[in-house]
């Protein structure tokens, strides 16, 4: 089965301030032994909110809020990551997926690299970005429409990767106030993601033993787990 591990932002990742070195090597070791063992398959990190893009959609018009901004209603239903030269033209690729899925809202953030993190030299040569499209909602359902535009986009070259998330009621949340995993579904959840990690398990109860040990690395970030319906 696959999984993915969401985990939410905090204040110092909203003021700007650089993960801990500590974080970094420890987050290092777990996904780097997860990649060699086949049970990471994708991930990313995002910057913060002041770095990022809410378009909604409503009737056919899009209305664009700039971040920063407040956690409001922050299920995610599916993602896309997606290359463009800049955010304006993320903004543009994610009408494409508005055109389809039609009213709804699209959350769009520059992934963060390692060059970014200080762990990698940057790119001599300037090239398009990452971007991640959040699109909002508790699950997905099957789209063909959908499933033919990710597959125009990745022939193009601009879909790197997406995923549709089963409900929240098939997921697990670790609050940021008590450590406990509570069973899905969410009512709400006012948290920003900061990040994601992509899982290949057999079973949820060992997704919440690997998303145990990201937690502790984190240590006070709410982290969610969530079935993954389809990936492409």
């Amino acid at each position: 089965m696959r999984f993915i591990v969401m985990h939410k932002t905090d204040a110092k990742m909203e003021a700007g301030g650089p993960p801990e070195r500590e974080i970094i090597e420890k987050m290092g070791q777990l996904v780097g032994g997860s990649l060699a063992s086949g049970v990471f398959k994708d991930g990313a990190g995002l910057h913060r909110s002041a770095a990022r893009v809410r378009l909604r959609y409503r009737g056919g018009t899009r209305q664009v809020t700039r971040g920063p901004y407040a956690g409001d209603q922050e299920l995610v239903a599916s993602f896309a990551m997606i290359r463009a030269p800049s955010i304006e033209a993320a903004m543009e690729q994610a009408d494409r997926f508005a055109r389809v899925l039609g009213d709804g809202e699209i959350e769009i953030g520059p992934v963060v690299e390692p060059w970014d993190l200080g762990v990698a030299p940057a790119p001599a040569e300037p090239r398009d970005k990452r971007f991640l499209l959040l699109r909002k909602g508790d699950g997905e359902p099957a789209n063909a429409a959908l499933d033919a535009l990710t597959s125009e986009m990745a022939s193009e070259g601009v879909l790197l990767s997406a995923a549709r998330l089963a409900p929240s009621a098939k997921g697990a949340r670790l609050p940021r106030d008590k450590r406990t995993w509570t069973d899905g579904p969410f009512t709400e959840s006012k948290e920003l993601v900061a990040g994601f990690s992509i899982l290949e398990l057999p079973s949820m109860r060992d997704a919440l033993a690997w998303a145990d040990r990201y937690a502790a690395i984190l240590t006070e970030n709410e982290v969610d787990v969530r079935v993954v319906e389809a990936t492409s």
